[in-house]
């Protein structure tokens, strides 16, 4: 059982890292909110608009708050979603309430404070846990096969159990031009034999020689906050570190300090140091327009981004699989999911509601407005991109045979931050050694003062 001070340190972690929480749907895979006010301006953010379908005689309100606010498109198909269901019963009716993204976290810490929180939670995939261990959420009650095919980032699982469920999932590729590779003489990887380390790092060193570009490489350290855990991350784990200790929970050390994670750090460091990546200070315009732009030869992106792409390179366009640093090939998984209030008193209808949303059709509808991987292969039969052939299949692909979750536990909102700092200062020139120690010192002082989050009890 928590403590006050425990709870009160997951309200003050949680406002700390309001700026790495993000959406996998915005334009970096995670965009990051605004900094969380103190509990008395949270008590008081920016009323939320609310829209409820027609109601049926009697039926029970369902409340459900949403984090994308002035998101359209998006926002059209979750009403759709919601008069669907309201229409197919007449024992619950579902009200939507939206919020500002970077107001939303902090909309929920104020909530749960206040012993306020909705029926149905919105909520961004690696923020589950601390959420769950927090007393936030009630595991999901759902029926077993309604997961069945799922892509792994689109369920969140804490401590044995589901407490979330996505209807779309986010996935990164090696943007390349296929005519710039074959000039190269560059192979071409594939899922099945994707580049080794060796063979990476030769191809940068080989385009960077041609002075066709400014960077042979393009990471994005324009995209701070979530990126970072995001994005680096598979790097690390696919050299065989990681940002915590997997096994137990209870630690970093020898995991983002050990042989593996130093020899990803100078890796990491010697791309900056050999100039055959933008560093720290590149401008987020040149972010955006770089590699359409010809300056940038390879790209690190989301598929979010993938339709400029296209519409700039065609057919010419390619997108990779990770390289294989020697563990495998990975890159992150997880975006917005729903979830049960633990104070619901409806969960049963909270539940059918989630139900209902998964049917295969709303997958589709938002991955058409998003861009986004669909969750299952039948909702990607259905849409234009992701259907056999269509040109952003190879995500779903990638999404299936390369995605890896940031850690599941509460310790990462803290450890997210953390891991940004150390991989920014070993990019600005920090001893790698230094960096990574200090990393580790800091996660581990997070996760002792939180009793271990629950782990090893």
């Amino acid at each position: 059982m928590k403590t006050l001070k425990q709870f009160w340190s997951i309200f003050a972690l949680i406002v700390i890292v309001a700026v790495v929480l993000a959406a996998c749907g915005g334009s970096p895979a995670a965009p990051a909110p605004a900094e969380q006010p103190a509990e008395e301006e949270a008590a008081a953010a920016e009323e939320p608009t609310e829209e409820a379908a027609p109601a049926a005689e009697d039926a029970i309100p369902l409340s459900m708050w949403y984090h994308g606010a002035g998101n359209d498109e998006e926002r059209a198909v979750i009403l759709q979603i919601i008069d669907d269901f309201n229409a197919s019963q007449d024992g619950y009716v579902v009200e939507i309430q939206d919020f500002p993204q970077d107001s939303y976290n902090e909309s929920i810490v104020a909530g749960a404070l206040a012993g306020n929180l909705p029926d149905i939670i919105d909520m961004d995939g690696p923020v589950m846990p601390n959420w769950a261990w927090s007393g936030y959420l009630a595991p999901l009650d759902l029926p077993e096969e309604v997961l069945d095919g799922f892509l792994p980032g689109a369920i969140g699982r804490w401590d044995g159990q589901v407490y979330s469920v996505g209807l779309w999932d986010a996935a990164v590729a090696m943007y390349a031009r296929q005519s710039v590779l074959e000039e190269n003489d560059i192979r071409i990887p594939t899922l099945e034999e994707p580049w080794t380390l060796e063979e990476f790092d030769a191809a940068l060193e080989t385009l960077q020689a041609t002075g066709e570009f400014d960077f042979a490489f393009d990471p994005g350290m324009a995209w701070t906050g979530e990126w970072y855990p995001y994005a680096f991350s598979p790097f690390l784990q696919s050299f065989g570190g990681d940002i915590v200790d997997r096994e137990t929970y209870l630690t970093a050390e020898g995991a983002l300090n050990g042989d593996e994670a130093i020899a990803f750090g100078e890796w990491w460091q010697s791309l900056f140091e050999r100039g055959l990546a933008p560093g720290t200070s590149q401008d987020s315009a040149d972010r955006e327009t770089g590699f359409i732009d010809g300056r940038y030869a390879l790209q690190w992106n989301g598929n979010w981004a993938a339709v400029a792409a296209l519409e700039a390179f065609g057919d010419d366009l390619l997108f990779l699989p990770a390289p294989d640093f020697g563990h495998g090939p990975k890159i992150g998984a997880a975006s917005w999911q729903f979830g049960v209030s633990a104070d619901s008193e409806h969960q049963e209808g909270a539940n059918d509601f989630i139900e209902f949303a998964l049917q295969p059709k709303y997958s589709a509808a938002f991955s058409d407005v998003l861009g986004l991987a669909p969750t299952t292969v039948e909702a990607a039969a259905m849409t234009e991109s992701y259907a056999p052939g269509g040109p952003l299949e190879v995500f779903y692909e990638l999404s299936q045979a390369q995605a890896l979750i940031r850690p599941p536990t509460p310790a990462y909102l803290s450890a997210a931050l953390t891991f940004e700092k150390a991989l920014a200062d070993i990019a600005n020139g920090a001893d790698v050694v230094t960096a990574l120690d200090a990393a580790v010192d800091e996660i581990d002082a997070d996760i002792e003062a939180n009793d271990g989050y629950g782990f090893g009890n």
